[in-house]
């Protein structure tokens, strides 16, 4: 009888935890009590086990709910699957420069959990737990606490006040409901993407630009038809726009060849080996300028040969790099000098 009654009550709190997830605004001891068919009185009794087991708190106005913030999930992972998290973690620990207790948290727990499995491995998660703890990395707790807060609104579908400061020092406030959370590798940076208003449109926030967020009670649905897939798809990263994706052409110079084969930078590339074992690149791109860090990291090995205008971009930033160093430059376009050649190695 005694096991029978404790098996009836460890389903009940399954089933509270199963309801109030379900529910993130809570629900009161009345109306689960009428979902589960049991008297008031029994989920009162429950209270006690509910908040050890399930971090659950009751409000002021005396709904139950899961603090969502401090909510343990069981995941439960294979070797291989747990190796895909630490390769993505490594990626996260140097493609940042801020510290992340969240991050450096769970890369402990998964490494605690893989100790005896995969000791090995667990060592490398715990290390690079560290990295993300360690004070080397930038401390910035108005970051992490905006972050927390976005990840709140996300989660529970609740608009935000935000304060955004521009490039120019001017600071705007906004309404935004957050549609999803982005890294951005090149800029080491994080961005979300959402409903702003005004002007009531989609639009992009770079988080570390974000000096305040405030969670409102305003609720908001995320379309049907949103997609970040598709609305990032063409982008180089976190550009997108609605107009029509640009034609980008490389060519890069046969020294370079096999490296840019080697690595698919863009879903839509492809890519054309000359007879001379240099390489032509093409892709449709949402907005190229995003491309111009990348494009310059190749130096004199990549000519851009459209569009138009990025072309141009690229000669007039490489004249002026040649100024800068003290060597002649064509005021020509597309002119050249012994002096020029010399300085680009005579490729």
């Amino acid at each position: 009888m005694v096991t029978e009654r404790a098996a009836n009550k460890s389903e009940r709190l399954l089933r509270i935890e199963a309801l109030l997830l379900a529910y993130p605004e809570g629900l009161s001891q009345a109306e689960l009590a009428r979902r589960l068919g049991v008297n008031r009185s029994t989920i009162n009794r429950d209270l006690a086990d509910l908040t050890a087991r399930f971090a659950v708190y009751e409000t002021d106005d005396g709904r139950l709910c899961i603090d969502r913030d401090h909510y343990l999930m069981n995941v439960r992972l294979t070797l291989h699957e747990s190796v895909a998290l630490h390769l993505a973690a490594r990626l996260m620990t140097t493609r940042t420069d801020k510290q992340n207790p969240h991050a450096a948290a769970a890369l402990r727990k998964l490494g605690l959990a893989l100790e005896k499995l995969a000791p090995f491995v667990a060592e490398h998660l715990k290390a690079s737990a560290e990295v993300m703890d360690d004070a080397a990395q930038r401390h910035d707790p108005v970051y992490l606490e905006v972050l927390e807060t976005l990840t709140r609104a996300w989660s529970d579908r609740r608009k935000v006040r935000v304060w955004h400061k521009m490039e120019d020092g001017r600071v705007f406030e906004y309404s935004f409901a957050p549609y999803f959370i982005e890294p951005y590798a090149v800029g080491q940076t994080t961005h979300v993407i959402g409903w702003r208003e005004p002007p009531g449109a989609l639009r992009t926030f770079k988080i570390e630009r974000l000096q305040r967020a405030e969670l409102t009670d305003q609720p908001y649905t995320i379309p049907a038809d949103f997609d970040p897939r598709n609305l990032l798809a063409d982008a180089w990263g976190i550009w997108y726009t609605e107009a029509e994706p640009v034609q980008v052409v490389l060519k890069f110079h046969p020294r370079v060849a096999q490296r840019v084969r080697e690595t698919r930078w863009h879903r839509s590339e492809q890519v054309e080996e000359q007879a001379d074992g240099s390489l032509i690149w093409r892709a449709r791109v949402a907005e190229p300028r995003e491309m111009l860090p990348w494009i310059r990291g190749w130096g004199a090995d990549v000519e851009v040969l459209e569009p138009k205008d990025l072309r141009e971009t690229m000669m007039g930033e490489a004249r002026a790099m040649a100024e800068k160093y003290g060597w002649f430059v064509s005021s020509q376009p597309g002119g050249k000098s012994s002096t020029l050649d010399d300085f680009f190695g005579g490729r």
